[in-house]
């Protein structure tokens, strides 16, 4: 067995990791907040911002800034583009689909009950574990991977767990100090399966191998694509950031809504008041 480091840059690339993990959780849950406040179309819309949020920021970036961080002494480690870029949809998707079983349930965000929960939940947590090893299976190395099974299950229940909690917790959060709370907690789960999944890692071959394989090894290196990767999803975050920012708040939103709501059925009564006026005055007989 070949021995690999998850730590080369020290706690660097996992503290990144995970203030990368909390950001995505931070924003998805204001834009599930503002989704609650919403209904239709602009629910749907603001449930799709929050998956890319999670998905792509909170779990994927997550992901490849740990992995910036693994190294095989002496190898060389590639990526498989079509199957890094799946892994980072593969994230959203899931994400999206948890959300929108929680989101359109009857009464409202979060109203289907526990059973959308939980089943919401373990969509979340398979997929995102999918999609780390999808990424692990991105990499190409000279070495072959294995996995220790007891640990690759327990990092699926380790997301699946941490996918029912952003779940229920994207049901009653609200102000901006619990939703930072609850992201620093999502951050600690989805690092946690990360690293839970690294641990079950193995990679074997001997060094003679290794180095007759290394000339076979194909795809992009970190530097070409991973870095450029995550500095493009870095700005998208930012405007992501800015357009939650602008946004009003769940409150305002409800309270713009009732307004228009009041002034709707205010036009209505006249317009039906009206109505009755036109018709009482043709009913009535002309007088010479």
């Amino acid at each position: 067995m070949v021995t690999v480091h998850n730590f080369s840059y020290g706690l660097l690339n996992p503290v990144l990791g995970y203030a990368m993990s909390c950001l995505g959780a931070f924003l998805g849950l204001r834009c599930v907040i503002l989704a609650r406040a919403y209904e239709g179309a602009a629910r749907a819309r603001w449930l799709i911002l929050a998956a890319v949020a999670i998905g792509a920021v909170g779990i994927w970036a997550m992901h490849f800034i740990a992995m910036l961080g693994f190294t095989v002494p002496g190898q060389p480690l590639l990526y498989n583009v079509p199957l890094t870029v799946a892994s980072m949809l593969l994230a959203v998707a899931v994400v999206g689909v948890g959300l929108f079983i929680v989101g359109f349930g009857p009464g409202g965000y979060g109203a289907g009950g526990l059973a959308r929960l939980v089943a919401g939940g373990v969509i979340i947590g398979v997929g995102v574990a999918g999609m780390h090893y999808l990424g692990m299976a991105a990499m190409s190395m000279p070495g072959s991977m294995t996995y220790n099974l007891p640990l690759v299950i327990v990092s699926v229940l380790i997301a699946c767990a941490a996918g029912t909690a952003a779940l229920w917790i994207g049901t009653w959060v609200r102000g901006l100090a619990a939703t930072a709370g609850a992201a620093l907690i999502m951050g600690v789960a989805v690092t946690g399966m990360h690293y839970t999944g690294m641990a079950a890692l193995k990679v074997t071959g001997t060094m003679q191998s290794m180095a007759g394989n290394a000339a076979s090894v194909s795809g992009s290196t970190a530097a070409s694509f991973i870095i450029p990767l995550l500095a493009v999803i870095s700005l998208a975050t930012f405007l992501l950031t800015l357009a939650v920012s602008m946004t009003p708040n769940e409150d305002e939103i409800r309270v713009d809504r009732e307004i228009k709501r009041r002034l709707e059925s205010f036009e209505q009564r006249n317009s039906e008041q009206r109505n009755s006026e036109q018709r009482n005055s043709a009913d009535r007989p002309l007088r010479w």
